[in-house]
């Protein structure tokens, strides 16, 4: 009896347990269809809404990916207009002309004022006035929105000539020294030309010839690891020659596109380390009578009218062959551009509209103008 009723008792336990299953299944078939056979359909449906709920939601998250592609945009997006609106340039020029103001000598005058006041030099101001005024006398424009065209061809005009980008594929390795004034963003934009040439497809070697201020090397060995570019370096206070001619000669060696140097920021009154940039191009012709094939000045827009004279100084010293122009996005008033052309004919390869890599960017004589002058009247 006993183990009839263990048995018996799993018997009814099955039942007891396949019984709710089969029940609740039915409940939910009842309440979800009227006839079971559209009950098993349900729940192959369910798995679909969610699956379409998924794939709603992985819409959704599409344009996360277009926002992740849109810092490439924002890139593109952000104008030379929106990176230079800051400019104290920009500023004097926009509220001059969003004034819609009368055509007279008393506009002329609060006109050149305006750039000299921005640091485009007293000549450079004066002669392009003096162009202006004499136009205006003779009445070829019928308002202020007409003689706004003819400033943004004047001042591209006097831009076009220094709008030469950089070539760096005539040569392998393709040696780029970069010399500057401490506090211009030099190494910097040594980073941001890593990147630059990196992505263009180019092998890049980085040379820390800076071994004179505290942590340089290690911010160019940061910037090298950042692009994924090795960085020859030594120890602090080593012979900067010393470092740059050993770059070179493994430069050589790995057949090296682009070999980018760094160097001590000076001040251009310092002739002792300004007599080492002489040296470093006398230790680098041992090894390549032309090298280095460019040499790039780093200039800081704000610095104005100091600019000329660092221009000057370094190009007796070392030969400078190009420049870049950094920081322009800030308040830098940003003429000093146009007395760099205007004084020294230089090509201006590059200009640093802002903080990451994709910022700094080749020179554009008509996009800069663009970014100064409002684009129409009554439109800041």
């Amino acid at each position: 009896m006993l183990k009839f009723w263990k048995r018996k008792k799993p018997a009814d336990a099955a039942p007891a347990q396949e019984a709710p299953v089969e029940t609740a299944a039915d409940i939910e078939a009842a309440s979800e269809a009227a006839a079971p056979v559209a009950a098993p359909e349900p729940p192959t449906e369910p798995e679909p809404a969610p699956v379409a709920e998924v794939a709603a939601a992985a819409d959704v998250d599409v344009p996360p990916p277009q926002a992740v592609a849109e810092p490439a945009t924002p890139p593109a997006k952000r104008s030379w207009r929106e990176r230079l609106a800051g400019s104290g340039f920009a500023r004097g020029l926009s509220s001059l002309f969003t004034r819609n103001p009368v055509l007279d000598d008393a506009f002329l005058d609060e006109l050149e004022t305006c750039l000299i006041t921005a640091d485009v030099g007293v000549a450079a101001a004066t002669e392009l006035i003096e162009k202006l005024r004499k136009r205006v006398d003779r009445r070829e424009f019928a308002d202020a929105a007409a003689l706004l065209v003819a400033l943004r061809a004047e001042l591209v005009g006097q831009l076009k000539p220094v709008e030469k980008p950089l070539d760096v594929g005539g040569r392998k390795p393709f040696v780029l020294l970069m010399v500057g004034v401490n506090g211009v963003g030099k190494t910097t934009t040594i980073g941001k030309l890593a990147f630059r040439f990196s992505g263009e497809g180019r092998s890049v070697l980085l040379a820390a010839g800076d071994t004179f201020r505290a942590a340089a090397v290690e911010q160019l060995q940061t910037w090298g690891t950042r692009n994924g570019v090795p960085v020859i370096a030594q120890g602090s206070g080593a012979d900067s020659a010393s470092v740059i001619f050993d770059a070179l000669q493994t430069a050589r060696s790995r057949s090296t596109d682009v070999l980018i140097a760094d160097t001590a920021g000076r001040l251009h009154t310092q002739s002792g380390l300004m007599d080492e940039l002489a040296k470093i191009r006398r230790v680098l012709g041992k090894l390549d009578a032309d090298a280095p094939h460019e040499a790039l000045l780093v200039i800081d827009g704000t610095t104005g009218q100091n600019a000329i004279s660092q221009v000057r100084q370094f190009q007796q010293a070392i030969g400078v062959s190009g420049l870049v122009v950094t920081k322009l996005d800030g308040t830098a008033k940003g003429g000093v551009v146009f007395a760099l052309a205007r004084e020294f004919g230089l090509p201006i390869r590059y200009v640093g509209l802002g903080e990451s890599a994709e910022d700094l960017r080749p020179f554009d004589a008509a996009a800069f103008v663009d970014g100064l002058l409002p684009a129409t009247l009554g439109n800041g």
